[in-house]
């Protein structure tokens, strides 16, 4: 007779596929690596299916496994729920939160969490292709970056607006309030996840009958702000993170009408009502 599938069988499986890995799974449910790998064994009689199977020095889910991995994850979400359903105390709270995000809100969440809740991990992701399906299938609780709202199923939330500026590096000879042909005789960095060499700042000087020479092209802002910091290079990056770097790099206002980005704070429908995630959320936008 095939085992019982309790819920304990379950988080194994949910670790199992967020980790690909025996040993990383045995970490996260803080369990010995026999034990979790005896659990995977119980979870196979269980559901008649291998689950995770080798591919090279890693472990790759089965096509069943993938099928049910997003109710497993919604089950799990709905038991701590129940098991939270009392009033929260942070101090009190033992769990793991999986957070995608860009640049900007790392550091001061990370402290204020530290300070509230010391059993709580924060996991950061980086941005990617910005699916909704890691929310949907459990292996993301927040996304946070620039988006707009989205599916019906996908909980949206505006924490803050961003304005473009200008950076050079502190001692550049670029003057405080340079034109847009200023601009165009230095090199630029350009940030895009896609590689993208063009954004809204080319649109706005091909209207001006201009051009700028983009001679490098990073995924993110942080990386943009380092280069510039120790380069003849100009970029374009958000305010909040321009300010974060004074003796370093000098901000001023582009003189053009670039447009404003909405930072949005994204999640699953299922976990509204569950308290530890509405704590997290209002922890975010505490701290932003």
């Amino acid at each position: 007779m095939p085992d019982q599938l309790d819920l304990n069988l379950l988080r194994v499986f949910d670790a199992l596929l967020q980790d690909g890995s025996v040993t990383a799974a045995a970490e996260r449910l803080h369990l010995s690596i026999p034990a979790t790998s005896r659990a995977l064994a119980r979870l196979r009689r269980a559901v008649g299916d291998p689950v995770l199977v080798r591919a090279g020095r890693g472990m790759v889910p089965t096509p069943f496994a993938l099928r049910i991995a997003p109710r497993v994850r919604s089950l799990l979400d709905e038991a701590a729920a129940l098991v939270n359903a009392k009033e929260l105390d942070p101090a009190e709270l033992r769990r793991t939160f999986t957070i995608r995000v860009g640049d900007g809100v790392v550091t001061r969440l990370v402290t204020e969490v530290a300070a509230r809740a010391p059993g709580v991990v924060l996991r950061f992701v980086a941005e990617g292709d910005e699916s909704v399906d890691a929310l949907r299938d459990g292996s993301v609780d927040l996304d946070i970056g620039a988006g707009r709202e989205g599916e019906a199923d996908i909980r949206s939330t505006v924490l803050f607006r961003e304005r473009l500026v200008g950076v050079v590096r502190a001692d550049s000879p670029l003057g405080n309030r340079p034109t847009l042909r200023q601009l165009c005789r230095h090199p630029h960095v350009s940030v895009s996840r896609r590689g993208r060499t063009r954004g809204p700042l080319d649109a706005a000087l091909q209207v001006a009958g201009l051009r700028r020479h983009v001679a490098a092209v990073v995924p993110f802002y942080s990386a943009a702000a380092l280069l510039v910091a120790s380069s003849d290079y100009v970029g374009l990056v958000p305010q909040r993170l321009a300010e974060q770097f004074p003796g370093h790099l000098r901000w001023f206002p582009i003189s053009a009408d670039l447009p404003d980005i909405d930072v949005r704070m994204h999640w699953h429908a299922r976990l509204d009502a569950d308290p530890a995630q509405r704590w997290l959320r209002e922890t975010v936008q505490a701290c932003v």
